[in-house]
């Protein structure tokens, strides 16, 4: 067999129902709002963490990017660990106070919730 036809067999098909099966999901842009224009919420939570406290801010509307920064300047100001997950931020410990004072200095319209 020739080169050529095999490269022709390994890309044939002999049904296939949705497009070519290669193309990327499609994924919604995520609008950027400046900080003035967005609500964030301050909550310290135990559920799901093996009884360890975890400062979680969320209702950001921003690119990841931007949430890494910024979740690097929480960090550095706590002096303890974070992350970002699902468009939310996770520091270590129960620091809600400190973290509404830095949201405010940057601008952020934040607000504590829950108990």
């Amino acid at each position: 067999m020739s080169s050529s036809k095999q490269n022709s067999s390994k890309n044939h098909f002999a049904y296939q129902e949705f497009g070519n099966g290669y193309s990327a999901p499609l994924e919604r842009p995520i609008r950027e709002l400046p900080p003035s224009q967005q609500n964030p919420r301050v909550q310290a939570t135990r559920s799901g963490r093996k009884g360890k406290t975890v400062t979680v801010i969320s209702g950001f509307q921003s690119k990841p990017e931007t949430l890494q920064e910024l979740v690097k300047q929480l960090k550095t100001q706590c002096g303890t660990g974070g992350t970002v997950k699902d468009n939310e931020i996770e520091i270590q410990g129960d620091h809600k106070q400190k973290i509404l004072e830095i949201l405010l200095q940057l601008g952020y319209k934040a607000k504590i919730s829950g108990g």
